[in-house]
């Protein structure tokens, strides 16, 4: 098994240089587990920070050879749980296939006082052909 942590540098940086966005944990046979760090977007709306979370998300899956449909699990994280509606409504445009396990909480505040919500996800990569 190999772990490597990275923020690729063709999808959106880090909110901070304390962390990383990726960790890549490949097993032998060249399949892997990505797990994916908190992510916020900019917005005046739910709908548009969720809207950027996911565009985010698909460029951090695609730097490592997946996409949205590898997400295997996901946690959803909203300053207010009335808007899980339009959060699910924009969710839907990009997960369209089978639905991953799934979290959602409501959390008083998140590290950016700007962010209704923060989105973390899992993704399992099989081994390339």
């Amino acid at each position: 098994m190999k772990v490597t942590l990275d923020s690729p540098p063709a999808a959106p940086q880090p909110a901070s240089p304390s962390y990383s966005q990726v960790a890549r944990v490949e097993h032998a046979d060249g399949s892997a587990l990505l797990f994916v760090s908190g992510q916020i977007a900019e917005g005046d709306t739910l709908a548009a920070q969720t809207r950027g979370i996911f565009e985010g998300l698909v460029a951090l899956l695609a730097a490592h050879g997946a996409t949205l449909d590898h997400v295997i699990s996901i946690r959803s994280y909203l300053t207010d749980i009335g808007g899980l509606q339009e959060y699910g409504a924009v969710r839907r445009e990009f997960l369209t296939g089978t639905p991953p396990t799934s979290m959602t909480f409501e959390a008083a505040r998140l590290f950016r006082p700007e962010a209704r919500i923060e989105i973390e996800v899992v993704a399992a990569v099989p081994a390339a052909e």
